[in-house]
């Protein structure tokens, strides 16, 4: 089940640090992102480009910026600090969706073995949602970007997010025992060399690290254009409700993220 205690203490902290920097004055930004996501799991061979390229899906989100340089732009008895024209905080929840099967040599159609019918018969989807914060340092100073001093601002980000994963798994290889058929609780229908209980669809959450590299553009005064590529790490394995024990599963699930967003300055 989901961890609503962790969530409801992963919210309170985040009220709690936004009443902590209200004391420095600042304005706020919203917006909207969305772009491709490539899953990176337990499902296929590591490092392969039909499995990096097959593992894909789509993310969503909503962010919420404060940023400390805007509201005092012309405020020159108490100019901005360092802080506040390099930095900003970013606030997101976001959705992402992966359709995750078996790629590479394993499951080429020049196996016949029946591990090889399993792994071609197992399909998978990660659903994850995801509410965080993350820190944005931008080289160049904010003020300047948003007086149209540059049109561009680059930044990167480092944050962490808490996650709430609902995997789903389904298998169409065709038993010698009808009754196993489809059944997911069956380990018959999976790979032979995994331990039993490798494949568990459960619902769970987790904690994750999220860096991202990106660049904003200036379209008008309250408004920007923004791309951002994001990886995240995931604290826990079982994100794609696939847990393996074999030597070739060394990292936790994690993903990679391009997305293009729309940003509004609300005042």
């Amino acid at each position: 089940m989901l961890n609503f205690k962790r969530l409801a203490f992963f919210i309170c902290l985040f009220a709690f640090c936004q009443t902590a920097f209200s004391q420095r004055g600042f304005s706020h930004e919203v917006g909207i992102v969305a772009g491709p996501v490539q899953f990176r799991s337990d499902y296929g061979v590591s490092e392969n480009d039909p499995t990096n390229f097959g593992n894909s899906g789509y993310g969503i989100g909503f962010v919420h910026y404060l940023n400390f340089s805007y509201k005092r732009n012309y405020n020159y008895i108490h100019p901005n600090t360092y802080f506040d024209e390099h930095f900003k905080i970013r606030n997101e929840i976001s959705f992402n969706k992966s359709k995750l099967n078996h790629f590479g040599r394993w499951v080429d159609a020049s196996k016949t073995s029946e591990d090889a019918k399993r792994l071609r018969g197992q399909e998978g989807e990660a659903n994850n949602l995801d509410l965080g914060t993350e820190l944005e340092f931008f080289p160049l100073e904010i003020h300047d970007f948003e007086a149209f001093g540059h049109k561009f601002a680059p930044f990167v980000s480092l944050g962490v997010h808490y996650t709430l994963y609902s995997p789903k798994v389904s298998t169409s290889y065709a038993n010698a025992d009808p009754t196993a058929i489809g059944d997911v609780t069956n380990a018959s229908n999976f790979y032979s060399g995994w331990n039993p209980g490798s494949v568990n669809a459960s619902p769970g959450s987790t904690w994750s690290l999220v860096s991202s590299a990106g660049v904003r553009y200036k379209l008008t005064r309250l408004s920007d254009i923004m791309l951002n590529l994001r990886w995240q790490y995931y604290f826990d394995d079982w994100v794609d409700g696939l847990n393996h024990q074999l030597p070739s599963n060394k990292n936790n699930d994690w993903l990679l993220w391009l997305n293009v967003g729309y940003i509004y300055y609300l005042d």
